[in-house]
């Protein structure tokens, strides 16, 4: 075990709150390549590692609050000895016995890092495109256990000149996920509570703004999509008549299409949204018969594990190759494409479910979400069914009674 250094400057909380409030720290040496700094703050004062990297160059990293005001409890608060030991511990592997010096991860490579863990559990890495399009260079290769909850307060804040509420909690809870997943594997990390405070969620930010259309619009839209292409015409409307999103269309294989003269469906796989490794399942979803003639027509001659729904060059659909030609469909058929997407044809077929009177349980299998997701973002037509269901029950003493409620006597 290394020895104590001795600092008259740093080793007592009352010769350090002698020492000028300043943003370079005063170090010690602690080991070979390995210095402990203090920095005097108008509050308790920070613990810095600095370690030489064998090149002429060093790194540095906060390790904890000084026991200035607070007792030390050895992990956020450290004392001069305790924080020698965190110094020397981060400096050096010493659980693995290799010495060689360790430079903490960056923001850059946790986030790199999260993007090669959604890949392997066939989560979507667009949510780790979303953060680093707005990082800046100096915060991408800052590591991760120097960040603050007002540097991080301060990123958030700024994000609302470009982005939505709900976007930027989005973006927020990538950058988290990204954060948590490098301190899990490091327990050198130890800031935690500066991102979840820093990351926080903007409150109401999730008020739906969703864009409703009347069947007519649907049918306009699907007959200008076949325009364009059978092959375009049948992914719209197979995402009109499911409300599925396109990364589920896009995994529907041939064999997924059940055809009986009466109740032909359509296999739908899960999506992979949500938290964790989820498993792709494949659940019964209903079509018309119309719809299912023409997907079996278009599909002849293909192997029962190819894509169902195929591009005119007979790849199969990727995440954005929709989007243009839906745009193109949306401003012929009169509508603005800065509000109208795809994903108003999910909104709306969940819509026309809910005040079809389809139980919100059967909805939200259907459509492979929640009923706590349906409640909160479809209320409003929620609200209108229930409506429209408790009024035939009301109690209305100017129309004669009716009997059968029950009578005493």
């Amino acid at each position: 075990m290394a020895r104590s250094t001795r600092s008259a400057q740093l080793e007592t909380r009352s010769s350090r709150l002698r020492l000028p409030i300043a943003k370079k720290p005063v170090f010690v040496k602690i080991g070979p390549g390995i210095g402990l700094g203090y920095r005097r703050n108008q509050s308790a004062g920070t613990w810095v590692v600095r370690v030489a990297d064998g090149r002429g160059s060093n790194w540095t990293k906060a390790i904890g609050l000084a026991d200035d005001f607070d007792s030390a409890n050895g992990a956020s608060v450290l004392d001069f000895w305790q924080a020698q030991g965190h110094a020397r511990l981060l400096a050096r592997k010493d659980l693995t016995g290799d010495e060689d010096v360790v430079k903490p991860i960056t923001i850059a490579q946790a986030l790199k890092s999260y993007e090669q863990d959604l890949k392997t559990r066939g989560g979507d890495a667009g949510n780790v495109s979303r953060v680093k399009a707005h990082l800046r260079p100096g915060l991408r290769d800052q590591a991760v256990t120097l960040l603050s909850s007002r540097e991080l307060r301060r990123w958030r804040d700024g994000l609302a000149r470009r982005l939505a509420p709900a976007t930027i909690n989005r973006t927020c809870a990538a950058f988290k996920a990204a954060l948590n997943l490098a301190a899990e594997h490091d327990p050198r990390i130890i800031n935690r509570r500066d991102w979840e405070t820093g990351l926080a969620t903007l409150p109401d930010a999730e008020e739906p703004r969703n864009v409703i259309l009347d069947e007519e619009a649907i049918r306009r839209l699907i007959a200008l999509a076949h325009e364009q292409s059978p092959e375009f015409g049948l992914l719209v409307e197979v995402a009109a008549v499911t409300g599925a999103r396109i990364s589920q269309l896009a995994r529907l294989e041939v064999q997924d299409l059940q055809i009986d003269d009466s109740a032909p469906r359509l296999m739908m796989p899960t999506s992979k949204k949500g938290r964790g490794t989820k498993r792709i399942m494949r659940r019964p979803v209903p079509i018309p018969l119309g719809l299912a003639t023409r997907l079996l027509a278009a599909a002849e001659d293909r192997f029962p594990n190819a894509p169902l729904l195929q591009k005119l060059s007979g790849a199969a659909w990727q995440k954005s190759d929709h989007s243009r030609p839906f745009a193109r469909a949306v401003k012929a058929a009169g509508l603005d494409p800065a509000e109208v997407s795809m994903y108003a044809l999910r909104h709306s077929n969940i819509v026309r479910q809910l005040l079809a009177g389809v139980p919100i349980r059967v909805v939200a299998v259907n459509h492979d979400t929640s009923i706590p997701i349906l409640e909160r973002v479809y209320s409003r037509y929620i609200g209108d069914h229930a409506d429209a269901l408790a009024r035939g029950a009301l109690l209305d003493i100017s129309v004669p009674g009716r009997s059968g409620l029950g009578s005493s006597g």
